[in-house]
């Protein structure tokens, strides 16, 4: 296992990881279904919170509507949560601490969320995050969701560092396991969002902790 000691380079999730707003995923899916008057058949629910927006209006196109366009779908949901990430959206408790513990090491960073760049930026200027990133990949902006590595390879060349002293922290069980096959370390960060047992979640992991008060232990 690689000792987090010698990270370089860190790539890290958005929701649930560096601001406290997986839960916002979790409903607004269904509130604009629910807007439609369209009901998930059953065992599909599952499937619908690993995708990425994008991946999520293929299927309601596929499935549900297929004169609607995928960037009007986009539109639609970016819309319901605008005002949470550039209003409301809360950083995690001693995630800024520990950004800058790592920038103080020299740790490059960058982040890889589902969530659109424009929304991602606002939240984290206005948490006061945005300057420790050197970039924002998402995963419509490189044309997979997170069943695929590509976001963590992406990041991983613009950082430059080689994947054995790289770490990728976040919180949800089916990124893990993408991260986990592709060869990467990870730091499993717990998110209340996230129902998967934790001792599954930490089979994938390096590192888990349930906040980042527990992480400078290992930095010892």
């Amino acid at each position: 296992m690689t000792d987090i000691k010698n990270i370089k380079g860190a790539i890290f999730d958005l929701d649930g990881t560096i601001l406290d707003s997986m839960f916002i995923w979790s409903e607004i899916g269904y509130k604009f279904l629910e807007k439609k008057n369209i009901h998930l058949p059953a065992g599909a629910d599952e499937q619908f919170t690993t995708m990425s927006l994008m991946e999520a209006a293929e299927y309601y196109i596929k499935h549900f509507d297929n004169t609607a366009t995928i960037e009007g779908i986009v539109a639609d949901i970016n819309s319901l949560v605008e005002d949470f990430y550039f209003n409301k959206v809360l950083k995690k408790p001693g995630i800024e601490e520990f950004l800058e513990f790592l920038k103080n090491r020299g740790v490059k960073m960058c982040v890889a969320t589902a969530t659109d760049k424009y929304m991602v930026e606002k939240a984290l200027e206005r948490n006061g995050l945005l300057h420790y990133f050197s970039e924002i990949y998402t995963c419509n902006g490189v044309g997979a969701g997170k069943n695929s590595s590509l976001i963590y390879d992406i990041s991983l060349e613009h950082l430059g560092t080689t994947k054995e002293e790289t770490f990728v922290f976040e919180d949800a069980l089916y990124a893990i396991e993408t991260a986990n096959k592709a060869g990467y370390n990870i730091v499993g960060i717990k998110d209340v969002s996230e129902k998967a047992d934790p001792e599954v979640i930490k089979g994938y992991c390096n590192y888990f902790i349930n906040n980042y008060e527990e992480i400078y232990q290992y930095f010892e």
